[in-house]
């Protein structure tokens, strides 16, 4: 006569639910770390409902259980697997980790942003955060911002609602400050680092101050009417027109490019080590220079002379 080991039932009945689970999970479109972390109490519902027939067949007065410990031993791994599974997903790191397995990188457009300026206001000063950004004159009354920026998401919401979320403005006397803000990033194993490009428009007439974040800039400056002042990037490209009447100075750049005879160019040696790279002070004038734009702690500028 076959013994009945309790374990044996169960297991075979945990490997049928399980598959079940998995099946419907294709045509329901269930998730597969949900079922794996929902299924797992029938595991006890099975065991225990076989230990009570066992004890219920048994003709014995006192009835002694027999275990199927190879049996048992695969169920315990299998209940194991979804208690972990269910406590991995109530703290939302797996959450998390389905976020990042679905992401891909998408392009949205940035909230338009548009401020109406008047003669109060004499100054603009704008501090970016470390994205590429290009600043060009405009005859409009209005410093304007428009681009794209480019995320690593799961979702084909944008993830800026309002111009908000980018840039704040705030008028303080005659000068207007302008504060790019850097997109939302995630922090810990899932970081993930957005890129904006980005173009401002300022009004020609008004004097403009970039306090830059070792980032790359492109300056049209058209036919400028006063001065800008650019410091703390990385590199610099300058579009001057033909025709301007514009001096652009740059001091203590490490390269300077453009075409040959553009620039006048001095060097000085570094003054905390002899023996890095020279810095160079350099000078463009178009015209009479009477406007000029002022470049200081970037490593490279390079000139473009637009006809």
């Amino acid at each position: 006569m076959r013994t009945w080991r309790v374990g044996t039932f169960s297991m075979g009945a945990s490997l049928l639910f399980l598959g079940l689970f998995l099946f419907l999970s294709k045509f329901l479109g269930l998730d597969l770390v949900q079922v794996m972390a929902a299924w797992w109490p029938l595991l006890l519902v099975v065991l225990g409902i076989e230990i009570l027939i066992y004890l219920f067949l048994s003709r014995q007065e006192k009835p002694m259980l027999k275990y199927d410990f190879l049996s048992i031993f695969f169920v315990g791994v299998l209940g194991t697997a979804g208690i972990v599974f269910a406590i991995v997903s109530t703290t939302g790191i797996m959450g998390k980790v389905e976020d990042v397995m679905a992401r891909e990188e998408r392009s949205f457009e940035l909230p338009a942003f548009a401020y109406k300026t008047d003669d109060s206001i004499k100054r603009v000063v704008i501090r970016t955060v470390g994205y590429d950004m290009t600043i060009e004159a405009t005859e409009e009354k209005e410093v304007s911002m428009f681009g794209t920026y480019r995320v690593q998401t799961a979702k084909k919401t944008k993830l800026l609602k309002s111009a908000d979320d980018i840039i704040a403005a705030k008028q303080k006397g005659d000068t207007l400050y302008l504060n790019v803000k850097a997109l939302p990033n995630e922090i810990g194993p899932f970081y993930s680092q957005g890129i904006v490009a980005a173009t401002i428009l300022v009004p020609k007439g008004v004097k403009l101050e970039v306090i830059g974040n070792d980032n790359s800039l492109t300056l049209k400056p058209r036919m400028l009417e006063n001065d800008w002042s650019i410091e703390s990037t990385s590199s610099i490209a300058v579009d001057v027109a033909s025709g301007s009447n514009l001096k652009v100075a740059a001091v203590g750049v490490q390269e300077v490019r453009g075409k040959d005879g553009d620039w006048k160019v001095t060097e000085k040696a570094s003054s905390e080590d002899q023996d890095q790279s020279r810095a160079k002070n350099a000078l463009y004038q178009s015209g009479e220079g009477k406007y000029r734009i002022n470049i200081a702690d970037a490593y490279s500028v390079s000139l473009n002379t637009i006809e």
